[in-house]
């Protein structure tokens, strides 16, 4: 069968390829053409737009670039037609990708979406759009499951993708993969500050002032496949900072603790077991502006650590004094002590939450199970 798939960032690049993967296992005539990145190109298939031509954080980068992202929008539903697919695959990217299913339901392609938008935090009314253009949702959070329910849509759950990504690290982990690691003192502290421009500008900061103030600790910087090293040496680094590239699972499996930013790196962290302080800053328009459209209420946390377990089990530090406040609970975690013992409890509760899945071969699974049937139906 013939598969479009849109992913718009890394970790969409990293878990499409996985899928790839997959399906090529269960569908000996898999033929692919996607918007992704190197991972997926290297599962073979047509790269018609790579992830670095896509993301594009927050409302002002949004607005500076839309006509970047209309004329990405106009080229993916061009290749959509002329390629035909028996299925669109959208992975996460909730901006662009809704309006890409909206454009394929329309002229009857089968679509289904992996890695819900988090429509449980912001923009419910999302909901509406997706049970009207697509056709099934496959969810990567366990509370996802309960949410779609309320609103008479079933989806689902397949397992967090993280797990394949991270179960393949450690079948295949080879030390002399990382020779950075002799370099490194034992107790060092994992700093991953995002994959986005915006976002490590903001954070990065953030973190290097937290290093100055532990300067007799070594800090290391995971630095993102999707930046340059020419980006980031534009930082003014303390000499206990070390960079390694390319290679942020090999930091995270050795690391005594992390600072974090918000996101898909807080799970990745959680289930390596290392105790992290997760932070998050916005520009100040943009977080007023969120303020006002993300229920408070409903929304408690926004590391997807205490998300999944529906408690603070890592602390967050939102948008202002993070620094003073970061250095103030790193040094909780930095001791063995009840707090971080309780951290390394949660993770593994937090496990036990996502269950034993293999994700990606699930996901493929369904997927094929899912067009089989509509063929089915349409016969």
């Amino acid at each position: 069968m013939k598969y479009f798939i849109v992913s718009g960032e890394a970790s969409g690049d990293l878990h499409g390829s996985n899928l790839m993967k997959a399906l090529k296992q269960k569908d000996k005539e898999a033929e692919f053409v996607f918007l992704g990145g190197d991972l997926m190109e290297k599962e073979g298939g047509r790269l018609v737009k790579h992830y670095r031509q896509m993301a594009f954080m927050g409302g002002i980068q949004i607005i500076m670039n839309l006509r970047t992202i209309f004329r990405n929008i106009k080229v993916c539903k061009q290749e959509l037609l002329k390629y035909q697919p028996d299925a669109l695959i959208l992975i996460d990217y909730a901006g662009f990708n809704l309006k890409i299913a909206k454009f394929a339901k329309t002229r009857n392609f089968r679509v289904f979406y992996y890695i819900s938008p988090k429509v449980w935090a912001w923009r419910e009314s999302r909901v509406k759009k997706i049970k009207r253009y697509v056709d099934k949702m496959f969810v990567i959070l366990p509370f996802e499951k309960d949410f779609y329910l309320k609103h008479q849509y079933i989806v689902e759950y397949v397992g967090n993708p993280l797990l394949d990504s991270i179960n393949q690290f450690n079948e295949t982990y080879d030390k002399r993969n990382f020779p950075e690691l002799d370099e490194l003192s034992d107790r060092y502290i994992a700093l991953l500050a995002g994959s986005r421009k915006q976002e490590v500008e903001l954070l990065l900061k953030e973190m290097l002032e937290c290093a100055r103030h532990y300067s007799g600790l070594t800090f290391v910087l995971a630095a993102a496949p999707s930046l340059t090293e020419e980006f980031y040496l534009k930082f003014n680094f303390p000499d206990n900072v070390k960079i390694v590239y390319n290679k942020t699972y090999y930091v995270l499996k050795h690391a005594y603790a992390a600072i974090v930013t918000s996101g898909t790196a807080t799970l990745e962290t959680g289930l390596f077991e290392v105790p992290q302080v997760v932070i998050y800053k916005t520009n100040t328009i943009q977080y007023y502006v969120g303020s006002l459209v993300v229920d408070i209420i409903k929304f408690k946390y926004f590391s997807l650590v205490n998300l999944i377990l529906q408690k603070e089990a890592v602390k967050e530090i939102l948008q202002f004094n993070i620094a003073p406040r970061a250095i103030n609970e790193l040094r909780k975690i930095l001791e063995i002590s009840d707090h971080r013992i309780r951290i390394l409890n949660e993770y593994k509760t937090m496990k036990k939450i996502l269950g034993n899945y293999r994700p990606s071969e699930k996901l493929a699974k369904n997927i094929i199970a899912e067009i089989n049937n509509l063929i089915l139906n349409v016969d």
